[in-house]
C-alpha cells in the first residue's frame, strides 16, 4: 500500500516520516539545509502533504493548481523530492486528458510500508532478515547447513527463511521491496554466475541471484560476502560517514570490500579484494587457486584454531579444533594473543600494500578472526605501520567493526535498500 492516509483520516506514520526527512534532505547536514530558502522548505513541506491526502498520486499540474505554485517550481520540488528518495513519477492511468504532448505522469509518496529482505550465506549456515526501508531489523531468523557442498538446499532454506522473516514482521510476501544475498565466494558481475576457483567448489557454475529469484518470485541483487560486510559497516556500523575504507573479512578465506568515494569498488569483473590469495614471502603450502603460499593457506580461521589447539592444549589431554572457545574471548591467554597477533601481523603485511595504493581512512575489521578482538587488530596495525608508505600509515585507522556477525546480513539490507530506490526513483548506491 502507499503510504497515505491512515484508517482515522490523518497522515499515517511513514507520511510523518517523511515530511521530516524534507525538512533535511537526505545526505545533507543542518547547515546545507539551512542555506536553501524557507520559501523552497514550505514548498516541499506543502508538496509532501498534499500528497499524502492522495495515495493514488497526482500529476505536476494537479499539485500546481492545488499549491497555486508555478509549474517551474513545482517541476523544482518533484525534481529535489526524486533525489531523495521521497517520490515516485509513474504513468498516468488515464494518459493523457488533453491528447496532446507527452504522456502525463502522476508523482506519489515512496511506498515505506513495505520491507527488504537481507540474505548472507556463510559457510555452514544461512541468515535471512527482514527490515524496513531505514534499516531497522524486524525479524531475524537463521539455519545451520552444509553450505559449501549442498548449493541447492542452501538455496531452499535462504528463500524459507526468508519468508518466514517477512511473515513474523507482519508483512506478506507481495510488501517486498527489495532482496539481496552475500556469498562467500568470488561471483562474476558480467554475468552473476559463481566463477573459480572458490571455497565453494560446488557452486561454480551457478546464478545464486536467479535461483532465488525463481524461489522467491522477486528479482535478487547478489554480491561477496566481504562487499555486503562492507556495506553493512558503511551503512549502520563502525564505517559511517566514512568515503574510503577496507573491510576485511577474515574467517574462513581472507577478503577485501573496497570502497572508494564512498562506493563499492569491484573491479572488471567483480573480482577486486580477493587478497587471500596474495603471495606470502617463504610459504610453500599448495593452495586452492593452483598457487603455492597464498595468504589464506597461512593465516585462516581454519589454521589459527590449529594452531591455538597446539597451543592451548594441556600435556595430558590434546585440545580439538572445536573445543577451543570463541576467539573474542582469548584475548587476555598470553599463549592465544601470540597466536592472533602473528596471524594479524601476516594480513597486515598484505593490507599494508593496499593502503599504499589506495590511501584508505580506515580498515575494518570482520569475520571471526576480525572480531578476535585487539591482539589480531594490533598485529595489523604494527604491519601497517612497519610496511606502509608513513603518511598512508598514519591516515589508515585500523578498526574492529560493530556489527560482527551482523555485519554481512546488514550489508545486504543496506544493498536491498539501494537496489530498491534505483528501481523507484534512480536514486541511491
Amino acid at each position: 500500500m502507499f503510504a497515505g492516509l491512515a484508517g482515522n483520516g490523518r497522515p499515517g506514520k511513514g507520511i510523518c516520516r517523511l515530511a521530516k526527512e524534507t525538512r533535511t534532505l537526505p545526505g545533507m547536514d543542518s547547515k546545507d539545509s539551512g542555506s536553501l530558502s524557507a520559501r523552497r522548505k514550505r514548498t516541499r513541506d506543502q508538496v509532501v502533504a498534499i500528497l499524502a491526502q492522495h495515495s493514488s498520486g497526482l500529476t505536476r499540474a494537479s499539485l500546481s493548481r492545488m499549491t497555486g505554485l508555478s509549474a517551474s517550481a513545482i517541476s523544482d520540488c518533484v525534481s529535489s523530492l526524486r533525489s531523495s528518495g521521497l517520490v515516485v513519477e509513474s504513468s498516468s492511468p488515464l494518459g493523457n486528458a488533453s491528447g496532446r504532448g507527452r504522456r502525463a505522469t502522476v508523482v506519489s509518496l515512496v511506498n515505506d510500508e513495505g520491507v527488504v529482505v537481507g540474505i548472507d550465506f556463510g559457510h555452514a549456515h544461512v541468515t535471512a532478515a527482514a527490515a524496513t526501508t531505514s534499516g531497522e531489523v524486524l525479524h531475524r531468523c537463521a539455519g545451520a547447513l552444509d553450505v559449501d557442498h549442498r548449493p541447492g538446499p542452501a538455496m531452499d532454506l535462504a528463500a524459507e527463511l526468508a519468508r518466514e522473516c517477512v511473515a513474523r514482521s507482519g508483512h506478506g510476501i507481495d510488501d517486498v521491496l527489495g532482496i539481496a544475498a552475500g556469498i562467500p565466494g568470488p561471483l562474476d558481475i558480467r554475468t552473476q554466475v559463481v566463477r573459480p576457483p572458490t571455497i565453494l567448489a560446488d557452486w561454480v557454475g551457478l546464478a545464486p541471484a536467479a535461483e532465488l529469484a525463481r524461489r522467491l518470485g522477486h528479482p535478487v541483487s547478489i554480491g561477496n560476502d566481504a562487499d555486503m560486510g562492507a556495506r553493512g559497516e558503511q551503512a549502520y556500523g563502525a564505517a559511517r560517514g566514512l568515503e574510503d575504507f577496507l573491510y576485511i573479512k577474515a574467517s574462513h578465506g581472507i577478503g577485501a570490500g573496497i570502497v572508494i568515494g564512498g562506493r563499492p569498488y569491484r573491479g572488471a569483473t567483480g573480482m577486486a579484494g580477493e587478497i587471500g590469495h596474495t603471495q606470502i614471502p617463504d610459504a610453500v603450502n599448495w593452495c586452492r587457486c593452483g598457487s603455492r603460499g597464498c595468504l589464506e593457506t597461512v593465516v585462516s580461521s581454519t589454521t589459527v584454531r590449529r594452531q591455538l589447539a597446539h597451543v592451548l592444549a594441556t600435556h595430558e589431554d590434546a585440545l580439538a579444533d572445536h573445543a577451543i572457545p570463541p576467539l573474542s574471548e582469548l584475548s587476555d591467554n598470553p599463549a592465544a594473543a601470540r597466536v592472533l597477533g602473528e596471524a594479524g601481523r601476516t594480513v597486515g603485511r598484505v593490507l599494508a600494500g593496499l593502503v599504499n595504493c589506495l590511501n584508505p581512512s580506515a580498515v575494518v575489521l570482520g569475520g571471526e578472526l576480525g572480531s578476535a578482538g585487539e591482539p589480531f587488530a594490533a598485529g595489523i596495525r604494527d604491519s601497517v605501520a612497519r610496511y606502509a608508505q608513513p603518511a598512508s600509515a598514519q591516515a589508515a585507522e585500523v578498526i574492529t567493526g560493530r556489527l560482527g556477525a551482523e555485519a554481512e546480513v546488514r550489508g545486504a539490507i543496506a544493498a536491498a535498500v539501494a537496489a530498491t530506490r534505483r528501481r523507484l526513483t534512480g536514486a541511491g548506491v
